[in-house]
């Protein structure tokens, strides 16, 4: 039995490279926003959120491929996996939202600017 999961992980399908350009590109804008993210009570820096966040990308990837970025948002992106407790994004004096909502907002900023983009 170990074996077949074993053999099962190592033939997960890769990410589509257009998914995955659209969460490297929303994790990339989390990094160089300098807020902060929160996540079992504890709030963090924007390069450790980051890293969090591919940390549990690699993980959901290895079980298989990740289908779109709001499945990513809300697989690995939304909360903790440990408390179940939402993920939270802090800019500046503003106050704090969900991760969920922060994350798609910039989704929808990467999809509005690339439609601009000659290809």
């Amino acid at each position: 039995m170990v074996l077949v999961t074993v053999c099962g992980l190592a033939f997960a399908d890769p990410t589509p490279a257009p998914v995955r350009a659209e969460i490297d590109a929303m994790l990339n804008r989390l990094e160089t926003s300098a807020c902060e993210f929160q996540r079992n009570g504890t709030w963090h820096d924007s390069a450790r959120a980051k890293a969090h966040l591919l940390d549990k990308l690699g993980y959901i990837e290895k079980r298989g491929a990740v289908q779109s970025a709001e499945q990513f948002i809300e697989l690995a992106a939304s909360r903790s996996s440990m408390s179940g407790k939402p993920y939270q994004v802090r800019c500046g004096g503003a106050a704090p939202v969900e991760s969920n909502q922060w994350l798609r907002e910039q989704l929808t900023a990467i999809r509005g600017s690339s439609r601009g983009t000659p290809r």
